[in-house]
């Protein structure tokens, strides 16, 4: 870490706090002077970090801040983990350096600059408040083989959230995840070589952990986050279980395919049995939702006659 965040990072760790900090005790603690003190707290409203301040008062944090633990993360993963405070995106990193990758290699960031969803939307990415992260994995069989994987991701991804005690989840058809039918995590999948022969994946996520209000203005749909739990789970923590769940789910994805997701993903799958629309330009599919096949399509029934779809992203119909 160089010293703009070993600074940036000791002061946060001060304002975790419920109360109220003075510039003059920062500085102290942190060995810097109180201009640089307040340099520092302006930069990070850069990054998207917000601070109150009030005069004779100090500084304060509108809710606590997670951070990762770096050394945990390090010790805990068993692949190789590279962990940034800042990068552009953790999936453009990871494709960049796929050659040295090995499988269940993991970038893990505190911001992005240029994160992306998927279809080129912006993915909102503000210092320290979610959880970014790419996992890099290789596939011997092409690109063809990957067909339905962010099912299975978003299926791990539900699984490990579930044992940390996160309620009311659901999944949407083909990536996403939502908290109480607003969304909290999405998938971003990318890929690189050959539809026949050996081609990289870099499974990119993102999740909501404690949206500030500045943020939650740039979003366009509704939205969840786990701030509202009685207990939030340690990012740190989280994000090693669903490296773990990751792996052991991509390895049986290899073997099996689809197939072992399928009830799981039924299970939590908010469409299921409801009428939707399948928006799929220039043209809508409207009718009930069945499901998915082994190939990961989503089952559309109209008329009687049930027809898988690839493409497209799902709406339910207005009633």
């Amino acid at each position: 870490m160089n010293e703009h965040w070993d600074k940036k990072t000791q002061i946060i760790g001060l304002l975790n706090h419920s109360t109220y900090v003075s510039g003059e005790f920062i500085a102290q603690k942190v060995g810097l002077s109180r201009t640089a003190v307040n340099n520092h707290i302006a930069q990070l409203a850069d990054y998207g970090v917000d601070v109150f301040s009030v005069k004779g008062k100090g500084y304060k944090l509108p809710k606590p801040l997670p951070l990762f633990d770096e050394t945990k993360l390090i010790n805990g993963i068993e692949n190789r983990c590279f962990y940034f405070n800042e990068i552009e995106s953790t999936n453009a990193f990871m494709l960049q350096h796929a050659e040295e990758l090995k499988n269940g290699d993991i970038c893990i960031a505190e911001y992005q600059s240029a994160g992306r969803g998927r279809r080129g939307r912006q993915w909102v990415s503000p210092y320290g408040q979610h959880v970014y992260a790419s996992l890099f994995w290789r596939l011997n069989q092409g690109m063809n083989a990957a067909m339905g994987l962010s099912l299975v991701v978003a299926c791990s991804i539900v699984k490990s959230l579930t044992e940390f005690g996160v309620d009311a989840l659901g999944v949407k058809w083909p990536n996403d995840i939502y908290r109480d039918n607003k969304k909290l995590a999405g998938i971003l999948i990318e890929l690189s070589g050959h539809t026949m022969d050996e081609c990289n994946l870099v499974i990119g996520f993102g999740i909501n952990m404690s949206m500030s209000d500045q943020h939650a203005n740039l979003i366009d749909q509704p939205w969840s986050d786990l701030s509202s739990l009685e207990s939030m789970p340690d990012k740190t923590a989280l994000i090693t279980s669903i490296h773990k769940q990751l792996k052991l789910d991509l390895i049986l994805f290899e073997a099996e395919g689809l197939t072992p997701f399928i009830s799981q993903w039924q299970q939590n799958d908010l469409f299921y049995e409801k009428e939707i629309n399948l928006l799929m330009a220039p043209n809508n599919i409207s009718g009930v939702c069945k499901g998915i096949d082994k190939q990961g399509a989503v089952l559309v029934e109209t008329d009687g006659i049930i027809t898988p779809y690839i493409g497209g992203e799902i709406s339910l119909r207005a009633k």
